[in-house]
């Protein structure tokens, strides 16, 4: 037997997408493959395949190990997305756990007393960013869906952690340091996070009886045991009584949240099928927006002979896709969003012909370097840029019969709201609603409204190759950099020829301001003087990802991680 170790990812869809696994004999079954953004919750997953458990069982087991060992990022007190392929039929399948927006929730709810939109540091801590959870709704339709081990045992590993406790990782730690001065004011927090009077150091072992009850409730009585009675109003008590901005999420608002089976949206990349997320996840519509700009270039030949042309294109894709985004994308039970017409092959075309491969667009502060389009299907209305704070994680399952589970999860940002009911971090996933409800006269699509959900970067992807067979599991944390950490990994791929781990590892890119944003110690600052030839402003910056993810191989799946990241893949290969 053969392990290797990698980070993974985990979520599923609903389509007839592929021919069955066995339509290939010479195909190898793997074992088993999982990866996480923390070993603890490598683990956690691999500890369901090797005792029998599904794809989905792994994926699972990881979102509750997260919770406990990487509150500050995602858990069952926020929400994610979910894509599953099932390897006997083919079919994918996809579930939106996103967050909710309460009953009382209006659109005037991130504007202050004259009408002008807070700050994010005003709007993020307290109870007004906390939307009702969708994480436990979203596991209790996979386990129902495509579980095999008990219930019950999807939970040891998190509640052994729970109780027993867990060391404070370095990313963990520098995140606690950073919010030392908020949580004066959040009591809750403190008492579970510090020592001594002062954030936990890494190594720090960090027990958490309280969450360790609750999961223990919710391993007995199931998904209602959260959204109906005390755990309910533990989340109802929390957020009315928050220290900053007091809130109202009512038992009705918990009871009522649904986790629904939404359609993926797919299309082509060269020989390729590429699904993920719809929804109200921007995700799958703007990858597939980026790549389908960059589409009619010899991305493989620029990349050999003139790597910073390749880059510059990249860039330009980029700042196309995430134009349309801004105006067109939300959740689609309450706005009409022209997906088919985002991704429509022709429209896709008219957009690239837009780039030069010379020069960039001219970049000027406050305006988008290129204006929204007119996809198929759109109706008129206003962009407007939304809040989304880099946080999130990302896991991947596949088990022996070739089942993929990968999921992307999240709080949104760092512990999310700093609020805490029964040891759990509620989110604050409200605040990725664009704050200003109108601008320039017409409603943005994005705005608040009561019972609906965010807009999302988080993009869970699946890759198809020109048999129809999975190839390619992966997604990412880093809020709406999530989109650019996982089209420069396919790029990589696909294009560029390299593993998985490979990909990964490529410099990121984005873009903030009139400039374009290139990571700072990477191999992209060799290359910062040719970029700017193109026109481009190039700025160094932070760009942290923590991608994960799973890869086809001749020997079977294995399971990678960001190389920037702390996580684990555990692979295990005949």
């Amino acid at each position: 037997m053969m392990k290797k170790l990698c980070t993974f990812l985990a979520l599923f869809l609903l389509i007839p997408l592929t021919a069955p696994a066995h339509a290939k004999d010479h195909e190898t079954k793997n074992a088993g493959t999982a990866a996480s953004a923390h070993p603890e919750a490598t683990k956690a997953g691999f500890e369901m395949l090797q005792a029998g458990g599904s794809a989905a069982d792994a994926a699972m087991a990881m979102m509750l190990t997260l919770t406990v060992v990487e509150p500050q990022s995602s858990g069952i007190g926020g929400g994610g997305f979910f894509l599953h392929h099932d390897a006997k039929s083919g079919w994918m399948q996809t579930i939106d756990g996103r967050e909710m927006a309460p009953a009382s929730a209006e659109s005037t709810r991130f504007l202050d007393d004259e009408g002008k939109p807070l700050k994010f540091i005003q709007a993020m801590p307290g109870g007004k960013s906390v939307g009702v959870p969708g994480n436990m709704r979203l596991m209790e339709m996979a386990h129902r869906k495509w579980g095999k081990l008990p219930w019950a045992k999807i939970f040891e590993p998190a509640i052994r952690l729970a109780e027993e406790g867990y060391a404070v990782s370095v990313p963990q730690a520098d995140w606690l340091k950073r919010l030392e001065r908020l949580w004066v004011n959040f009591p809750a927090a403190q008492a579970l996070y510090w020592k001594d009077g002062a954030a936990a150091p890494a190594g720090t072992i960090i027990k958490n009886p309280e969450l360790g009850q609750l999961l223990r409730e919710l391993q007995a009585g199931g998904a209602d045991a959260f959204y109906l009675g005390k755990t309910a109003a533990a989340i109802s008590a929390a957020v009315a009584n928050a220290p900053r901005s007091p809130a109202e999420i009512t038992a009705e608002d918990l009871a009522n949240y649904r986790a629904i089976l939404r359609a993926p949206v797919c299309s082509t990349y060269r020989i390729y099928k590429i699904c993920g997320m719809g929804p109200p996840s921007s995700g799958a519509t703007t990858v597939l927006g980026i790549l389908g700009a960059i589409e009619r270039f010899d991305m493989t030949e620029l990349y050999k002979t003139e790597p910073a042309k390749a880059w510059h294109v990249i860039a330009e894709a980029m700042r196309l896709a995430y134009s349309d985004r801004e105006k067109y994308l939300a959740d689609k039970d309450f706005v009409a969003v022209p997906v088919d017409g985002l991704i429509d092959k022709d429209y896709m075309t008219e957009r690239s012909a837009m780039i030069a491969l010379d020069r960039a667009r001219p970049q000027l502060p406050g305006v988008a370097t290129y204006p929204a389009g007119n996809p198929p299907g759109s109706s008129p209305r206003t962009a407007a840029i939304s809040s989304e704070v880099a946080g999130t994680t990302h896991f991947t399952a596949v088990d022996g019969e070739g089942n993929i589970a990968n999921m992307t999860s999240t709080v949104e940002g760092p512990f999310g709201s700093q609020l805490i009911a029964r040891g759990m971090v509620l989110n604050n996933e409200l605040t990725d609603f664009t704050f200003a409800p109108e601008k320039d006269g017409a409603p943005v699509a994005n705005r608040v409204q009561a019972g609906k959900r965010p807009l999302s970067s988080m993009s869970p992807t699946l890759v198809y190759d020109s048999d129809g067979q999975p190839i390619l599991a992966l997604g990412s944390a880093g809020g709406k950099r999530i989109i650019m950490h996982v089209t420069k990994t396919l790029i990589g791929v696909l294009d560029y020829g390299l593993s998985l781990d490979e990909a990964m590892a490529l410099p990121n890119i984005y873009f903030g301001g009139a400039g374009v944003l290139i990571e700072k110690d990477s191999d992209l600052i060799s290359l910062q003087t040719d970029i700017s030839k193109f026109g481009h402003i190039v700025v160094t910056s932070g760009l942290p990802s923590k991608l994960a993810g799973a890869q086809k191989t001749e020997k079977g799946w294995i399971g990678s991680v960001d190389p920037r990241s702390t996580g684990q893949a555990v692979s295990e290969l005949p």
